[in-house]
Protein backbone atom coordinates (compact mmCIF):
# COMPACT_ATOMS: atom_id res chain seq x y z
CA UNK A 1 0.00 0.00 0.00
CA UNK A 2 1.06 3.70 -0.54
CA UNK A 3 2.22 5.46 2.27
CA UNK A 4 3.42 3.80 5.85
CA UNK A 5 1.10 2.59 8.12
CA UNK A 6 2.06 5.22 10.67
CA UNK A 7 1.27 8.12 8.45
CA UNK A 8 -1.93 5.75 7.43
CA UNK A 9 -3.04 5.06 10.86
CA UNK A 10 -2.22 8.90 11.71
CA UNK A 11 -4.31 10.68 9.56
CA UNK A 12 -7.66 7.63 10.13
CA UNK A 13 -10.00 7.55 13.30
CA UNK A 14 -9.54 7.39 16.87
CA UNK A 15 -9.98 3.79 16.79
CA UNK A 16 -6.08 3.16 14.97
CA UNK A 17 -2.83 2.32 16.48
CA UNK A 18 -1.52 5.58 16.70
CA UNK A 19 -3.78 6.91 18.72
CA UNK A 20 -4.44 4.20 20.90
CA UNK A 21 -1.10 3.71 21.92
CA UNK A 22 -0.60 7.33 22.82
CA UNK A 23 -3.75 6.88 24.63
CA UNK A 24 -1.89 4.69 26.26
CA UNK A 25 -0.34 5.22 30.18
CA UNK A 26 3.49 5.24 29.37
CA UNK A 27 4.25 2.14 31.47
CA UNK A 28 1.47 0.21 32.19
CA UNK A 29 1.90 -2.36 34.70
CA UNK A 30 1.80 -5.85 33.65
CA UNK A 31 -1.99 -6.41 34.60
CA UNK A 32 -2.75 -3.07 36.34
CA UNK A 33 -6.20 -3.59 34.52
CA UNK A 34 -5.43 -4.26 31.17
CA UNK A 35 -6.57 -7.86 30.94
CA UNK A 36 -5.24 -10.70 32.29
CA UNK A 37 -1.41 -11.95 31.73
CA UNK A 38 -1.18 -15.63 31.72
CA UNK A 39 2.45 -16.81 31.92
CA UNK A 40 4.11 -14.51 28.17
CA UNK A 41 0.74 -13.92 26.53
CA UNK A 42 -1.82 -11.12 27.97
CA UNK A 43 -6.58 -12.19 27.28
CA UNK A 44 -7.79 -8.96 27.16
CA UNK A 45 -11.50 -8.22 26.94
CA UNK A 46 -12.34 -5.15 25.71
CA UNK A 47 -10.84 -2.65 22.92
CA UNK A 48 -9.85 -0.32 26.13
CA UNK A 49 -7.59 -3.16 27.67
CA UNK A 50 -6.27 -3.87 24.25
CA UNK A 51 -4.70 -0.38 23.52
CA UNK A 52 -3.34 -0.47 27.29
CA UNK A 53 -1.38 -3.42 25.98
CA UNK A 54 0.54 -1.11 23.12
CA UNK A 55 1.70 1.15 26.23
CA UNK A 56 4.62 -0.37 26.47
CA UNK A 57 5.78 -0.24 22.87
CA UNK A 58 6.65 3.79 22.88
CA UNK A 59 5.01 6.51 21.93
CA UNK A 60 7.95 7.76 19.51
CA UNK A 61 8.66 4.57 17.17
CA UNK A 62 5.36 2.53 17.97
CA UNK A 63 6.09 -1.07 17.03
CA UNK A 64 4.44 -2.67 14.32
CA UNK A 65 1.27 -4.52 15.18
CA UNK A 66 -0.03 -7.86 12.85
CA UNK A 67 -3.83 -9.11 14.17
CA UNK A 68 -4.73 -12.95 12.98
CA UNK A 69 -8.85 -13.04 13.23
CA UNK A 70 -10.10 -16.52 14.38
CA UNK A 71 -13.51 -17.80 15.94
CA UNK A 72 -11.15 -19.91 18.34
CA UNK A 73 -10.67 -23.85 18.49
CA UNK A 74 -7.47 -22.65 17.09
CA UNK A 75 -5.09 -25.83 15.23
CA UNK A 76 -1.69 -25.88 13.77
CA UNK A 77 -3.26 -24.27 11.05
CA UNK A 78 -3.35 -20.92 13.16
CA UNK A 79 -0.45 -21.64 14.70
CA UNK A 80 1.22 -21.25 11.17
CA UNK A 81 -0.73 -17.83 10.90
CA UNK A 82 0.70 -16.64 14.08
CA UNK A 83 4.25 -17.90 13.48
CA UNK A 84 4.10 -15.58 9.94
CA UNK A 85 2.53 -12.50 11.69
CA UNK A 86 6.00 -12.81 14.07
CA UNK A 87 7.89 -12.93 11.28
CA UNK A 88 5.88 -10.41 9.69
CA UNK A 89 6.18 -7.85 12.54
CA UNK A 90 9.72 -9.40 14.57
CA UNK A 91 10.69 -9.50 17.87
CA UNK A 92 10.17 -5.87 18.68
CA UNK A 93 6.60 -6.13 17.41
CA UNK A 94 3.28 -7.15 18.47
CA UNK A 95 1.03 -10.33 17.52
CA UNK A 96 -2.79 -10.27 18.06
CA UNK A 97 -4.73 -13.02 17.90
CA UNK A 98 -8.34 -12.41 18.41
CA UNK A 99 -11.10 -14.84 19.42
CA UNK A 100 -14.73 -14.37 18.57
CA UNK A 101 -17.55 -16.61 17.37
CA UNK A 102 -19.63 -13.94 15.34
CA UNK A 103 -23.01 -14.78 15.12
CA UNK A 104 -23.29 -12.66 12.13
CA UNK A 105 -22.07 -15.19 9.30
CA UNK A 106 -24.28 -17.86 10.66
CA UNK A 107 -27.42 -18.89 9.34
CA UNK A 108 -30.34 -20.12 10.94
CA UNK A 109 -29.66 -23.55 10.71
CA UNK A 110 -26.14 -23.41 11.28
CA UNK A 111 -23.82 -24.60 13.79
CA UNK A 112 -23.40 -21.44 16.01
CA UNK A 113 -24.26 -23.03 19.43
CA UNK A 114 -22.50 -25.83 18.80
CA UNK A 115 -18.81 -24.17 17.63
CA UNK A 116 -16.43 -25.42 19.74
CA UNK A 117 -15.27 -22.74 22.62
CA UNK A 118 -11.85 -23.83 23.76
CA UNK A 119 -10.37 -20.51 25.02
CA UNK A 120 -7.96 -21.93 27.38
CA UNK A 121 -6.04 -24.40 24.64
CA UNK A 122 -6.70 -21.75 22.33
CA UNK A 123 -4.22 -19.13 24.84
CA UNK A 124 -1.66 -22.09 25.06
CA UNK A 125 -1.55 -22.68 21.27
CA UNK A 126 -1.36 -18.70 20.43
CA UNK A 127 1.43 -18.34 23.20
CA UNK A 128 3.77 -21.04 21.80
CA UNK A 129 2.85 -19.59 18.32
CA UNK A 130 4.43 -16.05 19.24
CA UNK A 131 1.44 -14.27 19.96
CA UNK A 132 1.43 -11.39 22.66
CA UNK A 133 -2.44 -10.96 23.02
CA UNK A 134 -5.55 -13.05 22.51
CA UNK A 135 -8.52 -10.34 22.04
CA UNK A 136 -11.81 -12.40 23.36
CA UNK A 137 -14.67 -9.51 23.00
CA UNK A 138 -17.43 -10.67 24.12
CA UNK A 139 -20.46 -9.99 21.20
CA UNK A 140 -21.90 -6.68 22.99
CA UNK A 141 -17.81 -5.65 23.03
CA UNK A 142 -17.90 -6.03 18.98
CA UNK A 143 -21.84 -4.97 18.91
CA UNK A 144 -22.83 -2.61 21.07
CA UNK A 145 -26.20 -2.38 20.30
CA UNK A 146 -27.18 -6.03 20.98
CA UNK A 147 -26.34 -5.54 24.48
CA UNK A 148 -29.06 -6.01 26.72
CA UNK A 149 -31.16 -7.06 23.97
CA UNK A 150 -30.64 -10.84 23.31
CA UNK A 151 -29.88 -9.60 19.15
CA UNK A 152 -27.21 -11.37 17.87
CA UNK A 153 -26.58 -13.59 20.93
CA UNK A 154 -27.76 -16.95 19.68
CA UNK A 155 -28.37 -19.38 16.83
CA UNK A 156 -30.64 -17.82 14.24
CA UNK A 157 -29.10 -14.66 14.87
CA UNK A 158 -27.71 -14.48 11.31
CA UNK A 159 -26.73 -11.50 8.53
CA UNK A 160 -29.72 -12.43 7.15
CA UNK A 161 -32.44 -12.20 10.37
CA UNK A 162 -33.73 -8.96 9.79
CA UNK A 163 -32.90 -6.11 12.58
CA UNK A 164 -30.55 -8.55 15.04
CA UNK A 165 -27.03 -7.01 15.16
CA UNK A 166 -25.52 -3.40 13.43
CA UNK A 167 -28.03 -1.50 11.47
CA UNK A 168 -25.20 -0.71 9.51
CA UNK A 169 -23.35 -3.41 7.82
CA UNK A 170 -20.71 -4.02 5.31
CA UNK A 171 -22.34 -5.77 1.97
CA UNK A 172 -19.86 -8.25 -0.36
CA UNK A 173 -21.74 -7.34 -3.38
CA UNK A 174 -21.40 -9.46 -6.04
CA UNK A 175 -18.47 -11.22 -5.39
CA UNK A 176 -20.07 -12.52 -1.78
CA UNK A 177 -23.01 -14.46 -3.42
CA UNK A 178 -21.39 -16.93 -5.68
CA UNK A 179 -19.86 -19.54 -4.40
CA UNK A 180 -20.29 -20.40 -0.40
CA UNK A 181 -22.36 -16.99 -0.63
CA UNK A 182 -24.76 -18.94 -2.71
CA UNK A 183 -24.87 -22.27 -0.18
CA UNK A 184 -24.78 -19.89 2.70
CA UNK A 185 -26.92 -16.31 2.01
CA UNK A 186 -25.34 -13.13 3.84
CA UNK A 187 -22.40 -15.37 5.39
CA UNK A 188 -19.93 -12.98 3.72
CA UNK A 189 -22.08 -9.97 4.74
CA UNK A 190 -21.32 -10.87 8.50
CA UNK A 191 -17.21 -12.00 7.76
CA UNK A 192 -16.55 -8.84 6.19
CA UNK A 193 -18.70 -6.85 8.70
CA UNK A 194 -16.79 -8.29 11.76
CA UNK A 195 -13.44 -7.78 9.79
CA UNK A 196 -14.18 -4.64 9.34
CA UNK A 197 -14.90 -3.59 13.12
CA UNK A 198 -11.91 -5.79 14.17
CA UNK A 199 -9.21 -3.99 11.74
CA UNK A 200 -10.85 -0.61 13.35
CA UNK A 201 -10.35 -2.07 16.91
CA UNK A 202 -7.25 -3.74 16.85
CA UNK A 203 -5.40 -1.04 13.85
CA UNK A 204 -3.52 -3.45 12.38
CA UNK A 205 -0.40 -2.73 10.01
CA UNK A 206 -0.56 -6.63 8.90
CA UNK A 207 -3.79 -9.19 9.13
CA UNK A 208 -3.11 -12.79 8.40
CA UNK A 209 -5.48 -15.18 7.12
CA UNK A 210 -5.92 -18.41 6.03
CA UNK A 211 -5.54 -19.51 2.01
CA UNK A 212 -8.07 -22.67 2.59
CA UNK A 213 -10.77 -20.29 3.14
CA UNK A 214 -10.20 -18.40 -0.67
CA UNK A 215 -13.36 -16.53 -0.99
CA UNK A 216 -13.40 -14.81 2.25
CA UNK A 217 -9.61 -14.17 1.78
CA UNK A 218 -10.62 -12.55 -1.87
CA UNK A 219 -13.40 -10.49 -0.43
CA UNK A 220 -10.92 -8.87 2.54
CA UNK A 221 -8.03 -8.18 0.33
CA UNK A 222 -11.18 -6.52 -1.91
CA UNK A 223 -13.09 -4.84 1.18
CA UNK A 224 -9.64 -3.26 2.32
CA UNK A 225 -8.66 -2.07 -1.18
CA UNK A 226 -12.19 -0.51 -1.88
CA UNK A 227 -12.48 0.76 1.77
CA UNK A 228 -8.88 1.84 2.15
CA UNK A 229 -8.03 0.56 5.47
CA UNK A 230 -4.36 1.09 5.81
CA UNK A 231 -3.37 -2.41 6.27
CA UNK A 232 -2.06 -5.17 4.38
CA UNK A 233 -3.65 -8.50 4.12
CA UNK A 234 -1.37 -11.55 3.74
CA UNK A 235 -2.42 -14.99 2.63
CA UNK A 236 -0.58 -18.01 4.23
CA UNK A 237 -0.87 -21.60 2.40
CA UNK A 238 -3.44 -24.32 3.72
CA UNK A 239 -2.01 -26.68 6.17
CA UNK A 240 -2.45 -30.19 5.99
CA UNK A 241 -2.56 -33.42 8.34
CA UNK A 242 -0.42 -36.07 6.72
CA UNK A 243 -3.15 -37.45 4.92
CA UNK A 244 -3.91 -34.30 2.82
CA UNK A 245 -7.18 -33.26 4.90
CA UNK A 246 -7.31 -29.65 5.36
CA UNK A 247 -7.24 -28.63 8.87
CA UNK A 248 -10.56 -27.07 9.88
CA UNK A 249 -11.32 -26.19 13.47
CA UNK A 250 -15.15 -28.50 12.20
CA UNK A 251 -12.74 -31.49 11.39
CA UNK A 252 -13.69 -32.43 15.29
CA UNK A 253 -17.03 -33.12 14.38
CA UNK A 254 -15.96 -35.95 11.70
CA UNK A 255 -16.60 -39.48 13.03
CA UNK A 256 -14.02 -41.85 11.53
CA UNK A 257 -15.73 -43.11 8.55
CA UNK A 258 -17.05 -39.48 7.82
CA UNK A 259 -13.23 -38.54 8.05
CA UNK A 260 -12.79 -40.94 5.49
CA UNK A 261 -15.82 -40.06 3.22
CA UNK A 262 -14.17 -36.16 3.84
CA UNK A 263 -10.77 -37.31 2.70
CA UNK A 264 -11.86 -37.22 -1.36
CA UNK A 265 -11.76 -33.24 -1.03
CA UNK A 266 -8.64 -33.25 -1.04
CA UNK A 267 -7.54 -36.28 -3.22
CA UNK A 268 -10.09 -35.02 -5.81
CA UNK A 269 -7.90 -31.60 -5.97
CA UNK A 270 -4.62 -32.97 -6.06
CA UNK A 271 -5.63 -35.45 -8.57
CA UNK A 272 -6.99 -32.26 -10.76
CA UNK A 273 -3.44 -31.06 -9.94
CA UNK A 274 -1.71 -33.90 -11.34
CA UNK A 275 -3.57 -34.11 -14.35
CA UNK A 276 -3.75 -30.35 -15.37
CA UNK A 277 -0.80 -31.28 -17.88
CA UNK A 278 -3.03 -32.59 -19.80
CA UNK A 279 -5.61 -29.80 -19.56
CA UNK A 280 -8.23 -27.74 -17.95
CA UNK A 281 -10.81 -30.54 -18.71
CA UNK A 282 -8.46 -33.64 -18.08
CA UNK A 283 -8.16 -32.06 -15.00
CA UNK A 284 -11.27 -31.39 -13.32
CA UNK A 285 -12.49 -35.03 -14.74
CA UNK A 286 -10.20 -36.65 -12.86
CA UNK A 287 -11.11 -34.63 -9.62
CA UNK A 288 -14.55 -35.34 -10.79
CA UNK A 289 -13.63 -39.32 -10.39
CA UNK A 290 -12.60 -38.83 -6.98
CA UNK A 291 -15.73 -37.38 -5.68
CA UNK A 292 -18.30 -39.29 -7.88
CA UNK A 293 -16.48 -42.46 -5.98
CA UNK A 294 -16.74 -40.39 -2.83
CA UNK A 295 -20.37 -39.80 -2.96
CA UNK A 296 -21.01 -43.59 -2.96
CA UNK A 297 -19.52 -44.44 -0.19
CA UNK A 298 -21.00 -45.21 3.21
CA UNK A 299 -21.63 -42.37 4.54
CA UNK A 300 -21.83 -40.21 1.40
CA UNK A 301 -19.96 -37.30 0.35
CA UNK A 302 -22.71 -34.53 -0.93
CA UNK A 303 -20.82 -32.47 -3.12
CA UNK A 304 -21.89 -28.29 -3.12
CA UNK A 305 -19.77 -27.44 -5.55
CA UNK A 306 -16.54 -27.88 -7.81
CA UNK A 307 -15.56 -24.79 -9.42
CA UNK A 308 -12.58 -23.29 -10.86
CA UNK A 309 -12.23 -19.74 -10.09
CA UNK A 310 -10.13 -16.39 -10.77
CA UNK A 311 -9.12 -15.83 -7.56
CA UNK A 312 -9.35 -11.99 -7.95
CA UNK A 313 -12.74 -11.85 -8.54
CA UNK A 314 -13.77 -15.28 -7.56
CA UNK A 315 -15.75 -15.65 -11.33
CA UNK A 316 -15.76 -18.97 -12.43
CA UNK A 317 -13.18 -19.82 -15.21
CA UNK A 318 -15.30 -23.07 -16.80
CA UNK A 319 -18.34 -24.36 -15.48
CA UNK A 320 -17.63 -28.10 -16.68
CA UNK A 321 -15.23 -30.65 -18.04
CA UNK A 322 -15.83 -30.33 -21.82
CA UNK A 323 -15.78 -26.50 -22.33
CA UNK A 324 -13.04 -24.46 -22.88
CA UNK A 325 -12.28 -20.62 -23.62
CA UNK A 326 -10.99 -18.49 -20.45
CA UNK A 327 -10.20 -21.34 -18.48
CA UNK A 328 -7.09 -22.39 -20.41
CA UNK A 329 -5.45 -19.35 -21.29
CA UNK A 330 -2.33 -18.76 -18.87
CA UNK A 331 -2.55 -17.51 -15.21
CA UNK A 332 -3.41 -18.45 -11.73
CA UNK A 333 -6.78 -19.72 -10.83
CA UNK A 334 -8.02 -21.60 -7.37
CA UNK A 335 -9.67 -24.95 -7.80
CA UNK A 336 -12.52 -25.41 -5.06
CA UNK A 337 -14.61 -27.90 -3.95
CA UNK A 338 -17.32 -27.52 -1.07
CA UNK A 339 -19.37 -30.82 0.16
CA UNK A 340 -21.47 -32.10 3.04
CA UNK A 341 -20.89 -35.54 4.97
CA UNK A 342 -23.03 -36.19 8.08
CA UNK A 343 -24.01 -33.47 9.70
CA UNK A 344 -20.78 -31.00 8.39
CA UNK A 345 -19.56 -28.69 5.24
CA UNK A 346 -16.43 -28.48 4.80
CA UNK A 347 -14.37 -26.56 2.12
CA UNK A 348 -10.94 -26.85 0.15
CA UNK A 349 -9.01 -25.44 -2.91
CA UNK A 350 -5.82 -25.53 -4.00
CA UNK A 351 -4.18 -22.99 -6.36
CA UNK A 352 -3.30 -23.90 -10.11
CA UNK A 353 -1.26 -21.95 -12.64
CA UNK A 354 -2.67 -22.69 -15.73
CA UNK A 355 -0.85 -22.91 -18.69
CA UNK A 356 2.08 -23.71 -17.06
CA UNK A 357 2.86 -27.00 -18.65
CA UNK A 358 2.00 -26.22 -22.03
Amino acid sequence: MKGTAGNARAAASPGTADSARAAAPAEAPANGGTGTRRQGIRLVRTSAELRATAAGFGNDAPARRAVVMTMGALHAGHASLVRTARERVGPSGQVVVTVFVNPLQFGPSEDLDRYPRTLDADLALAEEAGADVVFAPSVEEVYPESAGSGAGTGSGSGSGSGTAGPQVRIAAGPMGERFEGAYRPGHFDGVLTVVAKLLHLTAPDVSLYGQKDAQQLALIRRMVTDLNFPVEIVGVPTVRESDGMALSSRNRYLSPGERESALALSRALFAARDALPDGVDAALAAARTVLDAAARHEPPLNVDYLALIDPADFTELTGRAGESGAAEQPGEAVLAVAARVGGTRLIDNIPLALGAHR
